[in-house]
């Protein structure tokens, strides 16, 4: 079951060519904790140009590169609706701001969330790459997987604003499954163990995007009335960038 709910979340989270069909997809629905195991396959396959022994904005760059092959632009183009949304000035209602989210041209406040998140995912990028190599692999690993157990974190406390991609992933989810993600995020600081970074530096990149999708969520609940497949694709772009500058920034001063 986790298995094929794990390919299902890799069928939906990325372009990876798993396969599955409809059995995988409602497996996935139903099994929030394949969101944080599929940060697993993302982060190792992301942090794999860290390892290699090219100069540091050269191993960045091939990072955030091999990001958007992996992810495609999906996630990115929710920041971009969510930024057009969050742009909208004057007294307008939820209903108005829905159908700024829905709306698939870009605006100049969709451009400018892109492109913040690209730029300061960047630098952090740059931080990951001058670490050591070890170091640098575990907190992009850490804050990819926190970025993924944000939105399971989302999926399994939230409601969604309309029918939709939100609507489906919210309506088979409770709180409680939040205890296998629990678990399943356990693995990481094994890891810090085993390769002696030390659990701050990977605690402060896996936690930090879980406290980004939180707050994405309870601004999606006052401003739309509940989530929706933007705002999870928004959480995870945020919460990513946050992992990554957190865990540098912990790792280096403590």
């Amino acid at each position: 079951m986790v298995l094929t709910a794990l390919r299902g979340a890799l069928r939906f989270l990325t372009r990876l060519p798993v396969g599955g069909g409809d059995a995988a997809w409602e497996a996935f629905r139903r099994t929030p904790v394949s969101i944080t195991l599929a940060g697993y396959v993302v982060g190792a396959l992301a942090a794999l140009p860290l390892v290699v022994p090219i100069p540091v904005p050269s191993a960045a760059a091939l990072y955030l590169v091999t990001l958007v092959l992996l992810t495609g632009v999906t996630h990115a183009d929710g920041l971009a609706d969510l930024g057009d949304a969050a742009a909208v000035h004057g007294g307008v209602d939820a209903a108005r701001r829905r159908e700024v989210l829905k709306d698939s041209q870009t605006g100049v406040g969709g451009a400018l969330a892109v492109s913040l998140a690209l730029v300061t995912l960047g630098l952090g990028a740059l931080g990951l790459a001058g670490t050591l190599s070890f170091v640098g692999v575990t907190l992009a690993l850490a804050a990819e997987v926190g970025a993924k157990t944000g939105i399971a974190l989302l999926v399994c406390t939230q409601k969604a604003a309309h029918e939709g991609l939100g609507s489906a992933l919210t309506e088979a989810a409770t709180p409680t499954d939040l205890l296998p993600v629990v678990v399943a995020v356990l693995p990481l600081f094994a890891l810090a163990s085993a390769v002696g970074t030390g659990y701050a530096g990977p605690f402060a990149a896996l936690v930090a995007p879980v406290a980004v999708a939180w707050l994405v969520g309870r601004w999606a609940a006052g401003t739309f009335g509940g989530i929706s497949g933007d705002v999870l694709g928004a959480a995870n772009e945020l919460g990513r960038v946050a992992g990554v500058h957190a865990g540098v920034i912990v790792w280096t001063l403590w």
